[in-house]
């Protein structure tokens, strides 16, 4: 790994950092990811991606996961895979900060979703992301990324709905909103 540059993302609700860079990793392009997150705090909401499975080493902590329903913790030394179409969400449970280091393949869009999202996140009090900035990122990406914070019909239905007002309401305007797919270009490539 060089020490090209990388997009960095925090929450800063939760502590949680994210370095983001595209790769060539035995011939194709991957995501590297490089992400901490301090003790006792959450990470991202349960959601898929349906085209990139992940796989995350741990460095030191300890990673608390439930994938497709199953639990799941992973301390320092071991790995932690998630396949795509996986219902997942991961938290840190430790007394420790847990970073950890792994790969998103094939890349599609995850890193312009993950950094659209921690904007949006980070534009509205905490557990309270602006619905109808949430609702344009998902809405544009559903067909790569989903989170699962309702069934996925109904959710489409009211993000629909939510993005519909916002246009009429002019929250979409211009460039200068969370999320805006204008500045939300995605990870450099390392």
């Amino acid at each position: 790994m060089t020490d090209a540059p990388s997009l960095i993302l925090e929450n800063r609700h939760t502590g949680e950092r994210l370095a983001l860079r595209r790769v060539v990793q035995d011939g194709a392009v991957c995501l590297e990811l490089k992400g901490s997150l301090p003790p006792h705090h959450q990470g991202p909401p349960m959601h898929i991606h349906f085209v990139e499975d992940e796989v995350l080493h741990i460095k030191s902590g300890t990673l608390s996961a439930v994938i497709d329903g199953r639990p799941l913790t992973v301390g320092p030394g071991a790995s932690a895979s998630i396949p795509r179409g996986a219902a997942h969400r991961w938290w840190n449970a430790g007394d420790e900060p847990l970073v950890l280091e792994g790969y998103a393949r094939p890349v599609v869009d995850v890193d312009r979703y993950v950094q659209a999202v921690f904007e949006v996140m980070n534009a509205g009090p905490e557990g309270r992301p602006p619905l109808f900035y949430m609702a344009h990122v998902a809405l544009r990406h559903r067909h790569t990324q989903a989170p699962l914070i309702m069934p996925r019909p109904i959710q489409t239905l009211l993000f629909q709905m939510l993005v519909a007002v916002g246009t009429v309401l002019g929250r979409y305007r211009g460039t200068d909103w969370p999320g805006c797919p204008a500045h939300c270009l995605g990870a450099p490539n390392g």
